[in-house]
């Protein structure tokens, strides 16, 4: 089998996601994972495909027949690597929200050769304080070289920086 990931894209409204596992099953197709959501009135997601090679072309003819409905674009998913079980770190992240929270602490990952696995991050207002509160949470994979003390003392420094709370799990 030929594993795909399709990244879909329109606006919000029903049926979107039955019309892309309609498209995937009349080609034979298995919908194996995906992450879907509606942000501001735009329904947006990746998904995991797997499907016979001889029928990919068919199949990405077919998604492309759904342009005006959503846009997919098709990638080719990429082999499974070497270790099967690789260790995964958690992270959460709470304070005020302000610009660079993201890009601060995904840079510390990066900088220390973690990849993000998955990522949540919403904002929401404070109930008491007024203002509003940002909130994500983090899988990562952390390679066997990676140095978990100096990417605690990273995101330590982070923290104090930019005034919110990490917590690695």
């Amino acid at each position: 089998m030929t594993t795909l990931i399709l990244t879909v894209a329109g606006t919000d409204r029903p049926g979107l996601v039955s019309a892309v596992a309609d498209v995937v099953d009349a080609h034979g197709g298995n919908w194996e994972n995906s992450s879907l959501a509606e942000l501001a009135g735009m329904f947006a997601g990746v998904i995991q495909v797997s499907v016979a090679p001889d029928r990919v072309d068919d199949l990405r003819a077919a998604l492309d027949a759904l342009d005006g409905l959503l846009t997919v674009t098709v990638h080719a998913g990429a082999g499974s690597g070497a270790d099967a079980s690789p260790q995964r770190i958690s992270l959460t992240v709470l304070g005020n929200d302000r610009p660079g929270i993201v890009r601060e602490v995904s840079g510390a990952l990066g900088a220390h050769a973690l990849s993000i696995e998955s990522m949540t991050t919403e904002t929401r207002d404070a109930a008491m304080a007024g203002g509003r509160l940002f909130e994500s949470s983090v899988t990562a994979v952390v390679p066997a070289s990676a140095d978990m003390d100096a990417l605690r003392a990273a995101l330590e420094r982070i923290a104090s920086e930019i005034q919110v709370d990490i917590t690695v799990g």
